[in-house]
Parts: C-alpha cells; structure tokens; sequence
C-alpha cells in the first residue's frame, strides 16, 4: 500500500494507504474526541454547538499542545469524503479518505506556507491508521 508526500500548489498532500474501510477512517477525521489520539499538536477541541461530530459550518475551538485554544470553522465538507477548516480564520489543513483497493487512502492537504507541517500529518496519518482499525 504505501504512503508518500506530494506537492499541489498551492498545497502539499500527505496520504496513507490503509486497510480499513473509508467509512471508519471517516469516523475517526470526524469525530472530535478522537483529535487528541491522532493529532500530535491538539490536546482538545469543542464544538460551539456541544456536538462531537463535525459537519458543514461547525465552529469550535481546538487546543494546541500548551494549553492554547483558538476558533475554528469548517470552511468545505463533503459527507464521507474531505472536510476542511480554517483556524483563526486562516486556511488551514484539508483532510479526507477515498476508497483503494484493499481498504482506503487517508490524506492532508497542508498550505505550502505550512509544508512543514507534513511531517505531523505523516504522524497523524499513522495513529488515524490504528485508531480505525478499531472501528471496522
């Protein structure tokens, strides 16, 4: 299967095979108390609205590692497939899944700004790998 880091401008795409279904890798993308698990820089996030899932238009505020939290939207989201957000209201991270044989192909999508922060999504990318392993 295999992973690898390519360059879209204006974005740099990080992705994973992985064998589970898209629908429990969706699970974990979406599911905010999962956050933590697989995001090496948030120890925490909220929806404005008390919810736990994110859908199209949430807002919220996510948690950086020393205890800063900052706002956030969701800025694109397609059910099931990608969802993207601005933070501070600043572009941010993309994120999705999409079928393959053998599973799915998970993947971040990072401003070319940011592209060195394609190494902690590489790292997210693998703990989202184990996390969905749990829910197939």
């Amino acid at each position: 299967m295999g992973s690898g880091v390519r360059l879209r401008l204006p974005m740099v795409r990080v992705d994973r095979a992985i064998e589970a279904p898209p629908e429990a890798v969706w699970s974990v993308l979406v599911d905010l108390d999962a956050w933590p698990r697989w995001g090496p820089t948030i120890s925490g996030a909220a929806l404005d609205d008390g919810g736990k899932q994110l859908t199209a238009g949430s807002t919220g505020r996510v948690w950086a590692l020393p205890g800063v939290s900052v706002p956030f939207t969701v800025t694109e989201f397609d059910a099931g497939r990608r969802w993207a957000w601005s933070v501070v209201g600043v572009p941010a991270t993309a994120h999705g899944v999409e079928s393959a044989p053998g599973g799915c192909r998970a993947w971040f999508e990072v401003p070319i700004w940011a592209a060195p922060y394609a190494a902690v999504c590489a790292i997210a990318l693998r703990r989202i790998e184990t996390l969905a392993a749990t829910r197939t």
